[in-house]
């Protein structure tokens, strides 16, 4: 599930000037959630997690890869990036 949520979001992702680094997808506290972890040089704010959300959203509705109901959370990696470029 998460190889093929990866595919269909690393693309437009990277053309935003992101790097998906990674996407999770299981239960937590019951709940099923999509999370995916972002990066870019410097450092992830709320406002880089709303923009990937904006991208992403749209993509995961029309494409319909889970079909259960989830939480969708994009985040960012706990440290600042090293990432060059």
């Amino acid at each position: 599930m998460e190889e093929k949520i990866y595919k269909l979001l690393n693309r437009p992702i990277t053309e935003a000037g992101y790097v998906l680094d990674e996407v999770f997808y299981g239960k937590e506290d019951g709940v099923n959630c999509l999370r995916l972890i972002i990066d870019k040089k410097g450092y992830i704010n709320i406002n880089d997690c709303l923009a990937v959300n904006k991208i992403v959203n749209p993509i995961l509705d029309d494409a319909d890869p889970i079909s259960e109901s989830y939480v969708l959370d994009v985040c960012s990696k706990e440290k600042g990036s090293d990432i060059d470029g």
